[in-house]
């Protein structure tokens, strides 16, 4: 039997691709921002999997954050369904 992949099950419980430019100061050269970018499947508007990371970063990671920019986009969503007034049958 076949199982969805881990990213189609994520978007279908209403996971969406979140992207995250992270700026953050270098830790020998605190006057120049370092830029990094996430990208994880995660969940708007509190986006849990993203304030995992960076908790971890603010824990583990030496360059202080400097800001954080996000983009979320819902890849999956409802069907529009728009009736027409024919109908069409092949034999």
């Amino acid at each position: 039997m076949l199982r969805p992949s881990h990213d189609l099950s994520c978007q279908l419980a209403g996971y969406g691709l979140t992207t995250a430019e992270i700026l953050y100061r270098l830790p020998d050269h605190p006057a120049f921002l370092q830029s990094y970018v996430w990208q994880d499947y995660d969940i708007a508007p509190y986006f849990p999997t993203l304030m995992r990371f960076l908790t971890f970063w603010r824990e583990k990671l030496d360059g202080p954050l400097h800001s954080v920019r996000i983009g979320h986009a819902r890849l999956i969503k409802p069907a529009e369904i728009n009736s027409f007034g024919a109908e069409f049958r092949f034999h």
